[in-house]
């Protein structure tokens, strides 16, 4: 999950002082990916509807929710490792036992590996997938058996293996070498039709293999991207970011929607409560009339002092929770019919980096505090994030 939250609602009070994924595209993908000269780049006419990189057409530009009759979801995230490991039988034992009803699934994971052996020739082409879970179709029907709703985690814009593997399709310094953050990540390029068209194809076989759902994450340029643009070397576009980002989300669905599939977007929780982060090209309204469901990141540890008026939101898991909803209903609901599924990512993990007095031990009651300040404003559905997925005992998840 994207763990820069914490960076920026920090940089953001110091600032503000009020305390922050058809043959023909697939082949079409894979010339882009093989040709070094190729630096297509997404126009301003291509985020609307008839001209964009797909030919999106009057007819599905408007969104429809192709799950309608989809119950509220309650789920789990789940690692590529997890999944294809012996902790499966745990996290289904939990949602056999539990409200719990959903598995959020790493198919393209933070590095950018296909995390199963893809089918698809133009994919093994990238040479990105690894054998985490050796056999796709067995997981996918035990959790049909299970009664599961599968939902495909992709990870869109950060994603150091394609960046290695083409690196004109990422961000270069002078000397030619790409770009890395402080953690030693790459990310690609937002502006690129290529690096679209690679992740909808991913996301294309995530459907065929039986995914309701596409996730995708790191749907934005990099963390301060802004202060650090005019010095690196990469294909630009007329368009800002973020429209450049909110033109993928629109893409996406348009491709995914007619297969059934809803389409949804992982954005930083505090994206709800301040304008949109230009930066790196986050506009929280722009991005939600695009999916059928957002999934806001509004963990408590990831807010720092003032945040919803506590001194420590960590603590404060009910209020926090309550707070960062408040503000996502007043932020979508001018938005009316385009209004999609809120379902937040929630926090089952003790954040101890925080240090002493400013974090607490999560467990039964501050898991349930949250959901129940999501019911309080009448929101149905929530993930919960472990990075290690071992999620508390005993909660109540009604």
């Amino acid at each position: 999950m994207d763990i820069i939250i914490s960076t920026l609602l920090l940089l953001y009070s110091l600032l503000t002082g009020s305390g922050e994924h058809s043959a023909a595209a697939k082949q079409l993908a894979i010339a882009y990916l093989n040709s070094a000269a190729g630096h297509t780049i997404i126009q301003p006419n291509q985020t609307g509807t008839g001209n964009n990189p797909g030919g999106s057409t009057n007819e599905n530009a408007v969104k429809k929710d192709p799950q309608p009759e989809t119950p509220p979801i309650k789920g789990i995230y789940v690692t590529a490792h997890s999944a294809g490991g012996a902790r499966m039988e745990t996290l289904l034992k939990l949602l056999d036992d539990t409200e719990l009803n959903s598995m959020v699934i790493d198919i393209k994971d933070d590095n950018g590996y296909i995390t199963y052996p893809t089918a698809t020739p133009e994919l093994q082409e990238v040479g990105a997938s690894k054998k985490y879970i050796r056999d796709i179709n067995e997981l996918m029907q035990t959790l049909k058996k299970h009664d599961i709703y599968p939902i495909a985690r992709i990870v869109v814009f950060k994603d150091t293996v394609l960046a290695r593997k083409q690196p004109e399709l990422s961000f270069l310094h002078q000397d030619g070498t790409i770009w890395k953050n402080g953690r030693g990540e790459s990310f690609v390029n937002p502006n690129r039709k290529e690096v679209w068209e690679y992740n909808i194809a991913v996301a294309k076989e995530a459907a065929k293999l039986g995914f309701k759902e596409i996730q995708f994450d790191y749907v934005r340029f990099p963390e301060g991207f802004e202060n650090k643009a005019s010095s690196l070397t990469y294909t630009q576009s007329e368009l800002s970011r973020v429209d450049a980002v909110a033109g993928f989300v629109k893409y996406a669905r348009e491709q995914l929607e007619s297969l059934g599939v809803r389409v949804s977007v992982d954005i930083f929780g505090y994206a709800a409560s301040v304008p949109a982060a230009e930066g790196i090209g986050q506009d929280f309204v722009k991005i939600s009339n695009d999916v059928h469901v957002i999934s806001p990141m509004v963990y408590p540890s990831h807010y720092s002092t003032g945040w919803f008026k506590q001194k420590d939101p960590d603590r404060s898991p009910y209020e926090t929770i309550k707070g960062a909803m408040t503000d996502t209903h007043k932020k979508l609901d001018p938005t009316k019919d385009l209004k999609p599924i809120i379902r937040p990512w929630i926090q089952d993990f003790t954040a101890s980096w925080l240090g002493n007095g400013h974090y607490m031990k999560y467990g039964k009651a501050e898991v349930e505090a949250q959901i129940k300040a999501l019911k309080d404003t009448n929101v149905n559905e929530y993930l919960l994030w472990n990075a290690g997925n071992k999620y508390t005992p005993q909660v109540d998840y009604k």
